[in-house]
């Protein structure tokens, strides 16, 4: 085991832009609003909350608001699909006095032009209802319709700006449970406001293709598409026996019909399983007959069918062969788009022969904590006649159950990963402003190099400052007897940047709610975590959740920036679940392995700390980082926290300056660590 600990230098910078919100009323967003073909928009509106301008004729704007840790604009311009982007002031500050966006492209409107959009799993019961670890209740029984649309207030804005809106309905909706669940360790329910939530939200349509449409059998069933056929919810994908399970959804979108098709990919293991049946209700099944027949007939009947699948591995990165042949398949007997789900986690998309496949949405709305769950996307789709024409990627993350606009971090991770799955499969996705761009003529960017400071006596630093559309191609270190790896981090918003935003705790943390403040300072930002302590007092802080998927005796570094107002200790520790342990039981019986401790004196300065430990061997089916803090001598003070990360290193050290076949876990690279501490810095190449 490797400890590091060295002082670093307060960042001035940062102390001044966001000390200074008390000092500074507004500030100036800068950026340029573009056409597909990348000709300037002039008088398009801008506008952030109540405040509006215009594009210049060359398409450029500049907007005066109040300082905000979230800005959300808004473009608009006739003859043009509006657009939202939305971003937060750390990750826009540029050490200048304006904050500046990258160009923003707009979508042309055509007679025929249609903007479909996507969201993933979706269900409000279980933890929205009955919360684990403490956690508030989101939807209260005696406050249900405007609970259920405040956990869907984020996104709407963005679902409402599409001709047709639709998401995954991972659930059965009733009050009351009617009976007994199919015998399958999780079955769901949501009580009927998520329908009338959905709806308010701007979604036009739900697939109840999926493994959970028959959890309470056919009462359940029965009483799901009775509350949906009372909403204003179009719905395909399930029924009372197998025709009407087939059946598509049509819909007339700017004079073009589309036909919405929903299946799941197995029949489950439970009797009785969860596919619809000549004289049983439930999923469609999606083998490829049933596929394969239903877009024809769709085809025949002339309307352009539209593929949703529920299907592969949970928390995987690619999908199953089955799934991806199955959707090739939709494609080639002539479907127009297909998207999957199921995994619970984003996957890549592909442009195949010039349709879009998007093998999975992840979540849209869901209480899962798994560190690798919150982050998902929506998907736009501009289809011209059933012909592809673009599509858009607007990044999620799932802020407390709660869908919110990924910024930060939390952006650089979900769009870094969509990008690299993607341009597995030869599918380019380019940006526009914060969002991520996929069309048919696509070009690689530009290779441009960029020098990286380590701070003194530190071995790893961070990548999240660099455009995540692109990737490292040469690293070149200044000596000789230097190497590198790269590594992943496996702790949700570990810069606390977005811990206050959107009016949503963010669950995934643990630490004293009594003893724990929220700083509007940081190392490396505006925000961190502080503990007040006393009288010989420990206070534990971490990870909620276990990380369900990891690679076992893998080598491993914590890091972390602290300072502290009186001497104080802070130890780290991983805590594992074993293979036949329950959640709860690991929680709390689990052992606490220590990784290192480290005694800090006090000062006014951030003390980087590092500390290296390889992830448990076999016989875990998943681990949590934790820590824990006192003050020494009896004293009485504040701890101050941010910055933790817990990377997981998916290269061994290398002196190879070229980049040209790295793992797919290796190219999501969110931190960069070295054999030992540099006297220079590094020159990274990106492209």
């Amino acid at each position: 085991m490797i400890i590091r600990i060295k002082t670093i230098a307060f960042l001035a910078i940062i102390s001044f832009i966001f000390a200074s919100n008390t000092l500074l009323a507004s500030v100036l967003i800068e950026g340029r609003l573009v056409s597909e073909s990348q000709e300037p928009i002039s008088k398009a509106v801008v506008s952030l909350s109540n405040i509006n301008t215009k594009t210049d004729e060359n398409g450029f704007y500049q907007i005066k608001v109040p300082i905000a840790d979230i800005y959300q604009l808004n473009f608009t311009k006739q003859g043009f699909y509006s657009s939202i982007q939305t971003f937060s002031h750390y990750e826009l500050n540029k050490r200048s006095p304006s904050l500046q966006i990258a160009d923003v492209a707009l979508v042309e409107k055509t007679d025929s032009r249609v903007l479909l959009a996507f969201g993933g799993d979706t269900m409000m019961g279980r933890r929205f209802y009955n919360p684990y670890f403490g956690d508030s209740v989101l939807i209260n029984d005696n406050n249900r319709l405007a609970d259920s649309r405040a956990i869907v207030e984020n996104i709407k804005p963005y679902m409402s700006l599409a001709d047709f809106a639709t998401a995954n309905l991972e659930t059965q909706v009733f009050n009351k449970i009617p009976g007994d669940s199919a015998p399958k360790s999780v079955s769901f329910f949501s009580k009927p406001e998520i329908l009338d939530a959905l709806s308010w939200a701007g979604i036009d349509y739900v697939t109840l293709g999926n493994n959970h449409t028959y959890d309470f059998k056919k009462s359940g069933l029965d009483l799901t598409l009775k509350h949906l056929r009372r909403s204003t919810l179009g719905f395909s994908g399930a029924g009372i026996d197998e025709e009407q399970a087939l059946a598509p959804y049509r819909t007339k979108l700017n004079g073009v019909d589309y036909s919405m098709l929903g299946y799941v990919g197995w029949e489950g293991s439970v009797s009785p399983n969860q596919v619809a049946e000549k004289n049983k209700g439930g999923a469609a099944f999606g083998t490829t007959k049933n596929i394969l027949k239903s877009v024809n007939k769709e085809l025949n009947a002339g309307h352009i069918p539209i593929v949703q699948y529920h299907g592969s591995q949970e928390y995987s990165n690619n999908p199953t062969g089955v799934t991806e042949q199955r959707l090739k398949s939709a494609i080639d007997a002539g479907a127009s788009l297909a998207v999957a789900h199921h995994p619970h986690v984003a996957q890549g998309l592909e442009l195949y022969n010039n349709k879009l496949i998007a093998y999975s949405m992840g979540n849209f709305v869901f209480d899962q904590y798994i560190p690798s769950t919150p982050y998902s996307f929506i998907l736009y789709v501009w289809m011209d006649k059933g012909e592809f024409h673009r599509a858009e990627l607007v990044p999620l993350y799932l802020k407390g159950y709660k869908p919110t606009p990924a910024t930060g971090i939390n952006r650089y991770t979900v769009m870094k990963r969509l990008s690299v799955l993607s341009e597995q499969r030869n599918t380019l996705v380019t940006s526009s402003g914060g969002h991520g761009v996929i069309t048919r003529n696509a070009k690689s960017n530009e290779p441009t190099d960029h020098k990286l400071s380590f701070s003194k006596g530190t071995q790893v630093a961070p990548l999240y400052a660099y455009p995540w559309e692109k990737k490292l191609s040469r690293i070149q270190l200044p000596k000789s007897d230097l190497s590198y790896r790269l590594g992943i981090n496996l702790v949700n918003g570990s810069d606390f940047e977005s811990i206050t935003t959107f009016d949503s705790k963010d669950r995934s943390w643990m630490y004293d709610r009594e003893k724990a403040v929220i700083n509007n300072y940081g190392a490396s930002g505006s925000k961190s975590l502080g503990i007040k302590l006393s009288n010989n007092e420990i206070s534990e802080l971490g990870m909620q959740g276990f990380k369900r998927v990891y690679k076992a005796s893998n080598p491993t570094t914590v890091v972390a920036k602290v300072k502290t107002s009186q001497p104080a200790k802070i130890s780290f520790y991983w805590q594992g679940r074993k293979t036949r342990d329950k959640f709860f039981q690991a929680r709390e019986e689990g052992k606490k392995h220590l990784i290192g401790s480290f005694e800090l004196s006090k000062s006014d300065n951030w003390k980087s700390l590092e500390v290296d430990f390889n992830s448990p061997r076999i016989g875990y089916r998943s681990y949590r980082l934790l820590a824990t803090v006192e003050l020494l001598d009896g004293s009485t003070g504040q701890i101050d926290i941010d910055d933790l990360a817990l990377v997981e290193w998916q290269t061994a050290f290398s002196k190879v300056t070229t980049l040209e076949k790295l793992n797919v876990d290796a190219m999501q690279a969110s931190y960069i660590g070295l054999n030992k501490t540099p006297t220079q810095p590094i020159m990274l190449t990106i492209k």
